[in-house]
């Protein structure tokens, strides 16, 4: 059979997008084999996803160790004090992440406690002074001013510092190279637009920004900056891989979410269950020792805010719910009550996540139009919140203090459960308490525990409506947004309704904070349909272990019965954006589908040879999209060898360096060192544009085999679809290169090659039409 080689041109998709990687599959069957598909089925793939607010072209991360001569000599080559240097670098920057992530946190809390607290006090007054237009014109003019800064700050400076940036991390830890998601400007524009968004009133949170800052941290951190200011210190170059990189970030997304919710141990399991796809003992470590750095940060901030000192509001937002103090009695048969908040909190996760989704097609239509459309919809956003938090406490009567509350009611200074707003003197609005507030206040008003009758039914069915319709239309907007903190205020408050019910009905022994508690696990889980981490997470906020069987029991109950109507929400949104995010269990139907199938439904794969001609990879690299090329070697006439795969950016760094042979032949292993590094192959700038080459050059020769991968993985032709899924994405693959079942002297050594995008379930399912049937059966 006649061999492959490079000068097949690369085929172009139906969208004009030339493949990602070498995905194009050669068909090398031969005589003894019948091939099982038509050859008109064809594979294809979109590499287009929406990151922040453009379409941009995805490409696959290398987490996989490029093992060629170069690599080899460089590892052999470094000393112990290099080898040192690199484990010592490794726990500084997990260090300096969980440090600047705590102390970041704790002035975002800060200043978004005191914008608040001044813009509050101010309304509150105005509303006591009977001034109620100038109190709602006040009100909704600064928050319609932070929100105009929050959106002209990622419309114009940072469009993917939008929403909370959870999904593009998931993406990236999963192999996705989410292009502009973790720079400079990102970060400072998630600092600074998540004060002013959440400052503004609007249903966000800063927890999933949290995160994402976190991640930036950790980016720039491990790469000495970004663009032209990049620091180039030589111990950097331990971290110029993708590998090391991935490991830190999620550092970095641990550490935000133990800032947001002071939880050490809950940030290391939100990123081991939720975002991070490959981990080992050594990162555990390492994200750890990241969280605990966070948790002192936070806890010094904690001691000197004591008493008011940092923010309007008490403690500046750092402690969100703490009842360590609190006994938790239940009986037997209150486990009947709680199993129902469970799966009421499942049903309501799923319809939150069904809406939600049919709302952010709606905003993508929206945003489509432009940076003046995404502005004005943050901004008609931003009004309808104004005037429902502003309005709405005037609808429900006043409550008379319990004299049991002594001077703590009403509260009339800048926090407490008891706001008089327009109340008379001893009396309170409960609806006030919880809608004039932080989303931090709010929540620690609504988790109070011994206050059956601090909050009326009418104002939570009102409180937990206006939140579900604003939680709904807020995440989406040109703005940084976290969902946690407004799911948790949701299901809080629907625990509490829970608890007003069944205490006329049943004589529940359960506090009704408690069920607040309860209600918003319910929701979280039933929503985000986390449960470890959520678990622990909930646990080290409440700081009462009494807490965690019915904390465990209410997740696992949310979980199963969300389960059972539709996919997480951030599941949701990876899908919408387009990224080619592989789940960890493949579709039932793949097993009936092998990777030699899949593989004669591509293009006839692009090979090299060991030694190339210059003109043959240059017209290759011009006519193709592709990172990586099977390198095919022939020791002797009529036998074919596969020696490896070499990557799209070590054939650029030839062609820029011009290392070309006048002969073709291979070259000794000091020849390539002598021009090459480890840490110049590191770089990945594959653009060729101004690449030229004189016609004596194109005639010369490339020696590939220093620059190959002589260890790529590799499958036989026979393995099922679905066993080459998990394999993928438990490796952390770029490409996986296929084998034929038959050797020998007239058969190609190799059948295809597969990367992400071919094995997403809709791509196969789109070749594969038969299989779609199969799909829905199951």
């Amino acid at each position: 059979m006649e061999e492959e080689t490079a000068t097949t041109a690369g085929r172009k998709h139906d969208d004009g997008v030339d493949s990602e990687d070498p995905g194009s599959a050669g068909n090398g069957i031969s005589s003894l084999e019948q091939p099982l598909l038509k050859k008109s089925n064809t594979l294809t793939a979109n590499h287009l996803a929406m990151v922040g607010a453009k379409v941009s072209h995805i490409e696959s991360l290398d987490y996989e160790i490029i093992e060629n001569d170069l690599f080899k000599h460089d590892w052999r080559s470094r000393s112990t004090v290099e080898v040192l240097q690199y484990v010592f670098l490794k726990w500084a920057l997990a260090f300096l992440v969980g440090l600047l992530t705590g102390v970041i946190a704790s002035l975002i809390n800060l200043a978004i406690e005191n914008i608040s607290g001044v813009k509050m006090l101010h309304m509150v007054r105005l509303v006591r002074d009977k001034r109620y237009w100038a109190g709602f014109f006040y009100f909704s003019g600064f928050n319609l001013a932070l929100t105009f800064v929050a959106a002209v700050l990622c419309v114009v400076f940072a469009p993917t510092a939008a929403g909370p940036g959870i999904p593009e991390i998931k993406a990236y830890l999963n192999g996705v190279d989410t292009p502009n998601m973790f720079g400079a400007p990102q970060l400072i524009v998630k600092i600074i637009g998540s004060i002013c968004a959440v400052a503004s009133g609007l249903d966000l949170g800063k927890e999933g920004p949290l995160v994402h800052i976190g991640a930036c941290l950790a980016n720039l951190l491990s790469q000495g900056g970004s663009g032209r200011f990049r620091l180039r210190w030589k111990w950097l170059r331990f971290f110029n891989n993708d590998r090391d990189r991935r490991d830190l970030i999620t550092c970095g997304a641990s550490s935000g979410v133990c800032a947001a919710f002071r939880s050490p141990v809950g940030g290391v399991l939100f990123a081991l269950e939720e975002v991070a796809t490959w981990w080992r003992s050594a990162l555990l470590w390492r994200t750890f020792f990241s969280t605990a750095t966070v948790v002192v940060v936070l806890r010094g901030f904690i001691e000197v805010c004591r008493g008011g000192r940092c923010g309007l509001f008490g403690a500046g937002g750092l402690i969100i719910f703490d009842v360590g103090d609190v006994t938790v009695r239940y009986r037997l048969g209150d486990l009947l009550l709680v199993t129902l908040v469970g799966v009421m909190g499942g049903v309501l996760g799923a319809l939150y996540n069904h809406v939600l989704h049919m709302v952010l097609r709606l905003y993508n239509l929206i945003n489509d139009k432009g940076r003046t459309a995404k502005q004005a919809l943050a901004l008609a956003v931003c009004a309808f919140t104004s005037v429902g938090l502003y309005v709405l406490p005037f609808a429900v009567p006043c409550t008379p203090c319990d004299p049991a509350f002594g001077a703590a009611c009403p509260a009339t200074g800048r926090s407490g459960n008891f706001k008089q707003f327009n109340c008379p003197a001893g009396q309170y609005n409960d609806l006030a308490t919880l809608l004039h507030a932080t989303n931090v206040d709010a929540t620690r008003n609504i988790f109070s525990t011994g206050t059956p009758g601090e909050f009326r039914l009418d104002s939570l069915l009102i409180f937990f409506a206006i939140y579900c319709v604003l939680g709904l239309f807020t995440f989406g907007i040109a703005v940084p947004s976290g969902l946690f903190l407004p799911i948790i205020l949701m299901g809080a408050a629907y625990g509490r309704i829970v608890a007003l019910v069944l205490q006329s009905a049943v004589a529940a022994s359960i506090d009704h904070g408690l069920y607040a508690v309860l209600g918003a696990a319910a929701l979280m889980s039933g929503s985000m349909r986390m449960t470890v981490s959520l678990c622990v997470i909930f646990l080290e906020l409440t700081n009462n272990l009494t807490l965690l069987p019915m904390t465990m029991f209410v997740l696992l109950i949310a979980k199963t019965v969300g389960d059972a109507f539709n996919p997480s929400i951030y599941e949701i949104i990876l899908d919408l954006k387009g990224l080619p995010f592989l789940e960890p269990k493949p579709e039932p139907w793949m097993k009936d589908l092998t990777v030699g199938e899949l593989a004669a439904a591509k293009p006839r794969t692009i090979s090299l040879q060991v030694v190339e001609k210059v003109s043959t990879v240059l017209e290759v690299l011009r006519n193709t999209g592709h990172n990586g090329f099977p390198v095919v070697d022939r020791p002797r006439p009529g036998l074919s060898e596969l020696h490896g795969l070499v990557l799209r950016a070590h054939l650029v760094a030839v062609l820029r360096k011009r290392w070309f042979l006048l002969e073709k032949r291979r070259t000794e292993e000091w020849e390539a060192r002598e021009r090459f590094s480890s840490v110049e192959l590191a770089d990945k700038n594959c653009k060729m544009d101004d690449l030229e080459l004189t016609p004596e050059e194109l005639e010369m020769y490339i020696d590939l085999h220093p620059f190959t991968n002589t260890t790529p993985y590799t499958v036989v032709e026979t393995m099922s679809v679905a066993k080459a899924v998990v394999l993928f994405r438990s490796v952390a693959l770029r490409h996986m290169l296929i084998m034929p079942k038959y050797q020998g002297p007239e058969i190609s050594p190799l059948v295809g090659i597969l990367t992400r995008q071919d094995l997403r379930a809709h791509n196969i399912l789109g070749a594969f039409p038969h299989l779609a049937k199969k799909s829905k059966a199951h």
